[in-house]
């Protein structure tokens, strides 16, 4: 029990993107919607029992059975007997908010040591030729519209595993320049961010963080 709340923490806390090359770091962003009144939020029923010599319903809720993802995250967990899909994937929504808004805001330093090398440089010359040109961006995160598990990975041989996720975010953002003037987005319409990250760790490891290794849309 203990192990999988600390990863969800961890995570949550990762507190585990982003624009113009911002669109080319992450996602990409849709046309504006209206304001609306925030859904609520899921209620979470009892966790699922899994049943000897039946499928394990924390890995067959959101991958197919049988499948290589399946299998890599059946891995994970002979791997690491406390890890839990749906914890991960609870915490992996905390830690989308945290980086992305670490990003927007080019406060970078909470968050560096939950970015891979590669992708903390990215992110970096992106945040300076922001400020170079004398770019500021004011921007609200609304909420998670939509988490998925796309694919899953484990090396047997590094005891590496990698998860990749799809997020559908929803925040208002707005550029402006050295004059204060709004070169794009409005302050008072949501617009809504695709991104797929993957995040990676060694299993059985005592350092239960997860590390942002890649990302695209």
């Amino acid at each position: 029990m203990n192990s999988p709340l600390i990863q969800l923490l961890v995570l949550a806390g990762i507190a585990v993107f982003l624009i113009l090359r911002l669109r080319n770091v992450l996602g990409t962003r849709d046309g504006y919607e209206p304001p609306r009144e925030a859904a609520p939020a899921q209620r979470r029923g009892p966790a699922l029992e899994v049943i000897d010599g039946g499928p394990d319903r924390d890995i067959t809720d959101h991958v197919e059975d049988g499948s290589p993802s399946a299998i890599a995250l059946g891995k994970m967990k002979a791997a690491e007997p406390g890890f839990g899909v749906s914890d991960f994937l609870g915490g992996a929504k905390g830690a989308y908010e945290m980086i992305l808004m670490g990003f927007e805001k080019g406060d970078l330093a909470p968050i560096k040591d939950f970015l891979a090398e590669d992708v903390y440089e990215t992110f970096e010359q992106v945040v300076k030729a922001r400020e170079e040109q004398g770019l500021k961006i004011d921007a609200e995160f609304i909420g998670v519209r939509e988490t998925a598990l796309q694919e899953a990975t484990f090396d047997d041989a590094t005891r590496e595993a990698e998860l990749t996720v799809r997020f559908v975010g929803e925040l208002t953002y707005v550029v402006r320049n050295a004059e204060g003037e709004v070169v794009e987005g409005s302050d008072t319409q949501i617009k809504r961010q695709k991104d797929v990250w993957t995040f990676a760790r060694n299993m059985g490891s005592d350092d239960p963080n997860w590390q942002l290794v890649a990302t695209g849309e």
